[in-house]
């Protein structure tokens, strides 16, 4: 293997540069010819690949998003835009990949491999953290602290005016985000996808506290829950408590963005390097990822199919230090 390409896909992550600086240089330290492909799939259906060089990825490390740029793409799901794909890779002789994201960017790369045996190597690029085969995904650590940096003000001001705060957190499908917000914001509610929270045992909890002279209150608030959005939530809530004085925070897309914190571009940087060194072993469809402190490498099928179980202590956590 002689010369290989990486690109983003899906949504950014903060450590996603410092993991395209990793796989650049590790790539030229390796002696093999590194290509950027611009804009995910849409970039490689279109031809948008130049080469890197070392000073391509200088003074990125500190930098959130992406400086590949990332899109979801309509046209790679069809077999045309997968054809279109290879023959761009073909006319720059690129022989491997790797990408930077989650299970629909590995899904994508899983079919592309099964019908022109191009290998990929996946490096885990999500907030969400929800990618089964490592502890912790590139952007997750960062979100969080961005996170709990909004709720340190938002409690400031609910306890000043007395008041119930719904804050919002990213999270779909996981409550990754949203428990350890939860914990190091000192909130007294958390409302995830895998666990089951009513709007009846929300206006309990709210009660009890008001009985123990609480005055303020904290509701951390996954967007994927059951009951609704942090607004439905606290629409619902208000009716049952009309005395109760609410206001709601969608933190939303400012989770995605910012530096890096220090953890992250370790970790970036060591999956980075871990791709590379994974096709050079002639491994393929696979994702780097650390477990329990060591490399491993998991399958896209498993990282696809497989589902990452939250700890159920950690709602345990919060209902004790809610006291």
């Amino acid at each position: 293997m002689k010369k290989i390409a990486v690109f983003t896909s899906g949504g950014d992550s903060p450590g996603m540069n410092a993991c395209v600086r990793a796989v650049v240089r590790s790539a030229i330290y390796h002696g093999l010819e590194i290509y950027g492909i611009r804009r995910g799939y849409n970039g490689m259906i279109k031809g948008d690949i130049f080469k890197m060089e070392s000073s391509t990825v200088s003074n990125i490390i500190q930098r959130g998003g992406t400086i590949l740029k990332s899109a979801r793409s309509k046209d790679f799901p069809t077999k045309e835009g997968r054809q279109q794909a290879y023959e761009q890779l073909q006319k720059f002789g690129i022989e491997g990949l790797i990408a930077i994201g989650g299970d629909g960017t590995f899904t994508g790369a899983n079919t592309f491999y099964e019908e022109y045996g191009i290998p990929t190597i996946g490096a885990p690029g999500t907030i969400d953290n929800d990618l089964y085969g490592t502890d912790y995904t590139i952007g997750y650590d960062t979100a969080v602290n961005t996170a709990i940096y909004a709720i340190d003000k938002i409690r400031d001001t609910a306890d000043s005016h007395e008041r119930v705060f719904f804050v919002e957190v990213m999270g779909r499908d996981s409550g990754y985000i949203a428990i350890p917000c939860a914990v190091g914001g000192g909130a007294e509610i958390v409302m995830i996808p895998e666990t089951k929270t009513t709007i009846e045992k929300v206006v309990d909890a709210l009660q009890t506290g008001w009985s123990r002279s609480k005055t303020s209150f904290i509701v951390i608030v996954a967007e994927g829950d059951e009951e609704g959005t942090a607004v439905e939530i606290a629409a619902k809530v208000q009716k049952a408590l009309p005395q109760m004085d609410a206001r709601v925070t969608i933190l939303g897309h400012v989770q995605r963005g910012g530096a890096p914190t220090a953890a992250d571009r370790m970790l970036a940087s060591q999956l980075g390097i871990a791709c590379v060194e994974g096709l050079l072993q002639g491994r393929a469809c696979e994702m780097a990822g650390i477990m329990n402190s060591e490399l491993v490498y998991t399958p896209f099928i498993d990282t696809i199919t497989k589902t990452k179980a939250l700890n159920p202590n950690f709602s345990r956590m919060i209902d004790i230090l809610s006291v």
